[in-house]
């Protein structure tokens, strides 16, 4: 398959594109079948040197069956070459990944108990005022045993060691 993409090039800290046409099995730097275009994002997005593009060769591409990657279909759109794309929705990236983790299993249990309430609110005030009782029961037998169980453990290492 075609592919219209970026083909980085430049220094270290300092990257230019080549915006290319090539098969999508081909290295992102590698061989590439023709060059369109390029983009500077280094520069002020007003500045006219921030991309160069051969529109004939690019339409002439599109015609052919080529498929722009989505950075290359922004740059492509804000050049009206092709009708800008849906912007993408990700409403979690300026947030750090280790704070998304926290705030996912929240934010998954407040939609999951809304629905539960308003199913069912009468029976679960019932189920409430019963459960407290059952548990409290179960509850102390299992503490006791997790007691015992330790103390069992130490009794029998204590033989191993003399």
């Amino acid at each position: 398959m075609l592919k219209l993409r970026l083909s980085m090039g430049g220094t270290k800290k300092r990257p230019v594109y080549k915006i290319v046409v090539a098969d999508s099995r081909f290295a992102r730097d590698g061989r590439f079948i023709e060059k369109l275009g390029f983009f500077n994002p280094l520069l002020p997005k007003e500045k006219k040197e921030r991309v160069g593009l051969e529109s004939d060769r690019i339409k002439y591409w599109l015609g052919q069956g080529a498929q722009p990657t989505t950075r290359v279909a922004r740059i492509l759109g804000e050049n009206k070459l092709i009708p800008m794309p849906a912007s993408g929705n990700n409403p979690n990236k300026a947030v750090p990944k280790k704070d998304r983790k926290k705030e996912e299993p929240k934010a998954e249990a407040k939609k999951e108990e809304p629905k539960a309430e308003a199913k069912k609110e009468v029976p679960k005030a019932e189920a409430k005022k019963e459960e407290p009782k059952a548990e409290a029961k179960k509850e102390e037998p299992k503490a006791e045993a997790k007691k015992e169980e330790p103390k069992a453990e130490a009794k029998k290492e204590e033989p191993k060691k003399k």
